[in-house]
């Protein structure tokens, strides 16, 4: 289920656009492990030992993949940066400029 998209030269994973909706009741176990269901795994995009953020938000659990995490951060970032621009490639710029002046 995952969407890989090329932009530019680099692939960005995308959140599948249609994910049927899934629902199940677990048991919380020893040390309050619960496990994920294989068909939410897979339609989070989500890979054995993958990191993944929880939190609590409104009385409920909320899990997240870091690529998720990133993917959102990524998309929020792109209504400030121009078309065209690598950010990073300014970044190192500014960097080697400031270590001029020091």
């Amino acid at each position: 289920m995952e969407v890989l998209e090329r932009k530019g030269q680099e692939a960005v994973w995308q959140r599948p656009k249609y994910v049927e909706e899934l629902r199940v009741r677990r048991r919380v176990g020893a040390k309050g492990r619960v496990v994920i269901p294989a068909a939410m795994r897979a339609a989070l995009g989500m890979k054995e030992n993958e990191v993944v953020d929880l939190r609590v938000v409104d009385g409920e659990l909320r899990i997240v993949t870091l690529r998720e995490t990133i993917r959102r951060v990524q998309e929020r970032a792109r209504q400030y940066v121009q078309p065209g621009t690598r950010v990073s490639e300014e970044l190192s710029a500014e960097r080697r400029e400031a270590a001029k002046h020091e």
